[in-house]
Formats: C-alpha cells, structure tokens, sequence
C-alpha cells in the first residue's frame, strides 16, 4: 500500500532477526550484531516493497504494564527474570520484574535505538505503556480522521494480539511474517474469516479473550478453545452477547457444560478485556523530541538525520552492507 503509515513492532522483529540471522555476524570487535543486521535487512525489504510514506519503530517502554499486571498477576510472569515467582515478588512490593531476554541480545537493543536515530527513522513510545499500545494509539488517531485524510496502516509483526487492529474500511493490514519479511501473510478481514472464523478485528480480541494465551500468562476459559470461541462468537457476535447468553436460562445455543465454564469464569472474564485490548489513547511520544502531532512526525528520511554519527555506527559494529541496504530503500522511496 504506497503512501502508507507503516508501524513496526520493533521487539517483536528484532527477537526475529536475533533467531533468524546466524550469532556469526560480528562486530570488528567480535560482538554479536545479528539482530541489529536483521532488523536493518527487515527495514530495507519492508520500505522496498511497500513504499510507505511514513514509517515508526514503535517500542516498550513497559513489557508488563501495571494495570495489566493488576488486571491479571499471571499477566507475562513466566518471561521474568527468575520466573513466575519472581514477577510475584514484585507484585507484592519488591523490586520491579526484569524481562528475561537473551544475554547476546541484550546489548544490541541500545545499538538499535542508536542506529535508528542516526538514520532519522522515527521511535515511538509510551510511558507505562507496551508498543502494542502504541501502535494502536497511532491506528486509532489515523482512523479517527476525516475519510479523506487517512491514509493506510500497515502494522508489522509476530504478534497475533494485533490482528485485533484489522479493519478493511481505513483500511489496516497487519503483515506477519510467519514466513519472513519477504513473503508475510497480509491480514486483512477476509483472512481473518478463512484462518479464524472470525468476522472482524474486535472479534478476534473477543475469541482472543476467550481462548487465552498462554505465551501471555492469559487463562482463558476452560475448554473454550480457539474454535469453539468462534462458532460462539459467530453465533452470538460480541463477547458481551455471548456472556448474556450464559447468564438466560432460556438460551439454547449454549451446551450445559459451555455455560458452566463461563460462569465459572466471570471473574477472569470481567478484566481479560482490559488487559487483551491495545490501548486507543497512550501517551505516546517520539525518541527525539518531535512533536508526534507533527504533519511530517513520521515521514520516511530520505537521508540520514545524523551523517557522522551514522558512519560512527557503521564502522564500530561492523554495518556496512546492512546500512548501505536501508539508505538505498530510503533513497528510492
């Protein structure tokens, strides 16, 4: 979709390109900057082939939000340093839970942050707040324009939470590459019928809700699974209908054992949504400064923002044919 708003989940990609590019790309100094090359790779090949007219590296500021955490204590436990009792300790007043993240990987993340900056590509964030936060802040500013003035999202990422976001009418894409930024599926509503049977994107948080995550620490209802939340979701259409339909004695779309386990799952089902849902409305703001309201906040660089500093990069940890790629997209677009 040229002339599109292209958001990239940056962990999201970055944790791919760690796993995905061999630990033998080094820096001169023999430190390991695979997902620094990786992530730049990813750059280049989504601006070539899409040609965005505005582009952001949306970041956690928060990998485990409070307010999803006190929605649900179990909310991404198992990810902490030390584990679920760690994340519990912190929970009851301790020190902050630490996301347990590769030692090669670590280091490579400020790298990141650098190299985008030298390149002008613009870094977004929200205090308190997870990227899916900010990339659905940003979605919703952009379908909350006059139809006129919106342009296309496309969000990209190996997170299933964000095919909630998919809407035809903006419209919103998610591309997720299940088999590499070359060749992403593109998510639209009608691939969300044919892989989920489900009919929109909010319908896909609603069977999300129902279905738990496990990867995120989220329960869900006991067995309700992926299929049987949508076939009630077809049914009933919205999570709160099919909750109504549990609590009517007179409903008989619903088997004995189905009602049984929703109303055992009030509780659960009082908060998931909070915590499922992305954020419409986090106070994001940009790594540099800018004024994320700004008509050109997010336009794609067609040079570097700091030459010399981007050379300096370069040279120290070995990026030469990864920031020669990027340059040349940007150039191009």
């Amino acid at each position: 979709m040229s002339g599109s708003l292209m958001l990239l989940d940056s962990a999201s990609l970055y944790f791919r390109a760690f796993y995905g590019v061999p630990d033998s790309m080094r820096s001169p100094a023999g430190e390991p900057v695979n997902a620094v090359r990786g992530l730049l790779d990813m750059i280049a090949r989504l601006v070539t082939d899409h040609r965005p007219d505005r582009l952001v590296a949306c970041w956690d500021e928060d990998w485990r939000p409070e307010f999803r955490v006190a929605a649900i204590p179990s909310y991404k436990a198992h990810r902490a340093v030390g584990g679920a009792e760690a994340a519990a300790a912190a929970l009851a007043g301790g020190p902050p839970a630490v996301e347990e993240v590769p030692d090669a990987l670590a280091p490579q993340v400020p790298v990141i942050a650098e190299v985008l900056a030298a390149l002008g590509i613009a870094r977004a964030g929200a205090a308190g707040f997870e990227a899916d936060d900010v990339i659905g802040t940003l979605t919703a500013r952009e379908v909350a324009r006059p139809p006129g003035e919106r342009r296309p999202v496309l969000v990209v990422t190996g997170d299933r939470d964000l095919f909630q976001l998919v809407d035809d009418d903006v419209p919103v894409r998610v591309l997720y590459p299940v088999r590499g930024i070359k060749d992403p599926d593109v998510v639209d509503v009608a691939r969300l019928r044919e892989k989920y049977a489900v009919a929109s994107g909010p319908a896909y948080a609603d069977m999300a809700v129902l279905r738990g995550d496990p990867s995120d620490g989220l329960p869900g209802v006991a067995g309700i699974g992926e299929k049987t939340a949508a076939t009630l979701l077809e049914r009933y259409g919205t999570l709160d209908a099919v909750r109504a339909a549990a609590l009517d004695p007179g409903d008989r779309g619903l088997t004995v054992t189905q009602r049984r386990r929703l109303l055992e799952a009030s509780d659960y089902l009082d908060v998931a949504p909070a915590v499922v849902h992305v954020a419409a409305d986090a106070p994001v703001v940009l790594a540099d400064g800018t004024d994320p309201a700004a008509p050109d906040a997010f336009a794609v660089p067609r040079e570097p923002a700091d030459p010399e500093a981007l050379v300096d990069l370069t040279e120290r940890w070995g990026l030469d044919s990864s920031v020669r790629r990027v340059l040349s997209a940007l150039a191009a677009r």
